[in-house]
């Protein structure tokens, strides 16, 4: 049995989605906070739990008979660490042979604030006995992707870069390795740091979307707290607005840069070209 928690989140759902094709249905379990979001994965005949990062007992009822477990990382950014040994304890109980985690890329080394709660989980994974193995995820290229309607709307793309390359994938990538890996052997002890094939300056994404939509584009490179800013100004959370500014300027320091393409070597496939993800949105 291989179980996935945040199943129906956008990583999670891809997960299954890549497990399926070569896994049985039956041999698939989704844990979800709301089962009642996992109907189509359901159908499907996949088992779907239900599974709070905040409330342990759930947990131990999802995991049984687990037998290889995928942790993604929580979206509450701040409440990551408790929720997640919340989980690696569910984990133990369970007898779960094998845990994989959605971690950072260079989670030890990482100029990004969101390396903090990354380098915690892995030092409870480190200390809890279990077998498991780190997938350190670099920036998903939707990330930016989202950015574009604005950036046609105004002709300009905001970030705090600067000249810094981001080797962003596609989520579906490391959905992908995260199957890989957990329908395979050998991975235990294992610290994977997963990257895109290809990488960009923010300057290069903005001319790709000019390029493609016709368009004219134009990259504004910001400080950090002007960038903060213009995305509270936007309309994001100010937790949201000071995770994506401060992500920008670790960009800038080469903290979303890597040339191992240890991804597509898991998957044995390269990984979607930023190009290929702008052209989907823009015809999204």
């Amino acid at each position: 049995m291989i179980t996935v928690t945040g199943a129906t989140g956008q990583l999670g759902h891809l997960v299954i989605e890549a497990l399926l094709k070569t896994t049985p249905a039956a041999e698939i379990t989704a844990a979800v906070r709301s089962p009642e979001k996992a109907a189509d994965l359901a159908a499907l005949g996949v088992n779907v739990k239900a599974a709070d990062y905040t409330k342990p007992e759930t947990l131990e009822a999802a995991f049984e008979g687990t037998d290889r477990l995928l942790l993604i990382s929580s979206s509450e950014v701040g409440q990551r660490a408790p929720q997640h040994q919340n989980v690696i304890d569910a984990a133990k109980k369970a007898g779960v042979k094998l845990l994989a985690y959605t971690s950072i890329l260079r989670t030890d080394t990482t100029p990004l604030g969101l390396g903090e709660e990354h380098r915690a989980t892995e030092a409870a994974l480190a200390a809890s006995g279990l077998n498991y193995v780190l997938l350190r995820n670099g920036w998903y290229t939707e990330n930016y992707a989202a950015s574009i309607p604005p950036a046609l709307e105004y002709g300009v793309f905001l970030g705090a870069a600067g000249e810094g390359r981001i080797s962003s994938a596609a989520r579906a990538d490391y959905a992908a390795a995260a199957a890989a890996v957990l329908t395979s052997d050998g991975h235990e002890g294992k610290t994977y740091e997963l990257s895109g094939d290809d990488s960009y300056t923010l300057a290069e994404f903005a001319a790709e979307i000019a390029k493609q939509s016709g368009k004219e584009v134009i990259y504004q490179n910001m400080a950090e707290k002007d960038f903060n800013d213009a995305l509270i100004a936007a309309g994001l959370p100010d937790g949201i607005a000071a995770m994506l500014a401060d992500s920008d300027a670790g960009a800038e320091k080469g903290g979303l840069f890597d040339e191992g393409k240890t991804l597509s070597s898991l998957t044995g496939q390269p990984t979607t070209p930023y190009t290929e993800v702008i052209a989907a949105a823009l015809k999204a």
